[in-house]
Formats: C-alpha cells, structure tokens, sequence
C-alpha cells in the first residue's frame, strides 16, 4: 500500500494563502484609489491652467476691473482646491505603501510555509525510499537465505 504525503501544517499554508489573496484584493483597491485622486488632481490641474491663461488674457489689452477681480478669485479657488487635491493624494499613496508592505509582509510568510512544505515532502521521500531500500535487502535477504 502506498503511503500518502500529508503535510501537518496544511491548514496554516492554506490560511496564508488566503490572507495573501486578501491582501492582494486590498493592494488592487487601494491602488485604485490612489489612480483615481492622481486623476482629480491632473484634471484640476488642467482647469487650474486654464484659468491662468484667462488671467492673462484679461489683464492685456483693454482691462475690465470686475472681470479680472473674478477671474483672480477663481484662480485662488482653483490654487486651493489643487493643494487639497495633493494632500488628498498623498493620503492615498499612504495607503498604497502600507498595502503593499502589508503584501508583501503575507507573501514571504506564505512562502515560508511553502518551503517547509517542500521540506517536509522532501523529507516523506527520503523515509519513503529507506523504506523501500530496506524492503528490497529484506527480500534480498529471504530470497538468498532460501536458496541457499
């Protein structure tokens, strides 16, 4: 009858496994979270722009007081809103470093449960082939002690 390989600490590779899976699910969410404030920002970013081109616009040629009065407060606006954008931002890339550490933190102990599994299988074929090798000099031993 042939022995089956039955690795004790299953259970544990099989938690770390998951948990890594997890984790990987939460890198993924984290980091589209982060994509998606990098996303806001260029967009303010772009209007930001813009409004400065008008500023200028209205400040050469024939200046209207009021109009550049405006269009100076809506550049403030938009300074203001791209600098909580940052910051915005930057909370969101903390949370993608800590994800990734985290992930990375349950990969290596994912794969030490994989390599003591290796050993220990590794270690199951090493009794497996004694216990073969002794069966063949106990059959060795029988057959010459017979014919002899």
């Amino acid at each position: 009858m042939a022995k089956k390989f039955v690795y004790r600490m299953q259970n544990i590779l099989n938690i770390k496994q998951k948990l890594e899976t997890q984790a990987q699910m939460a890198f993924a969410l984290a980091n589209q979270a982060y994509m998606a404030e990098q996303e806001k920002l260029q967009g303010y970013l772009v209007r930001r722009v813009g409004y400065e081109r008008r500023l200028k616009e209205l400040m050469s040629g024939a200046i209207d007081v009021q109009s550049v009065t405006n269009a100076r407060a809506d550049l403030n606006a938009m300074k203001t809103i791209v600098r909580r954008q940052m910051m915005e931002v930057h909370k969101a890339e903390l949370v993608l470093e800590d994800a990734r550490r985290a992930l990375n933190e349950v990969m290596q102990e994912r794969k030490v449960q994989e390599k003591l599994r290796e050993k220990a299988f590794d270690e199951f074929k090493h009794e497996l082939a004694v216990e073969e090798m002794k069966e063949i000099d106990e059959l060795v031993s029988y057959t010459f002690n017979n014919h002899a």
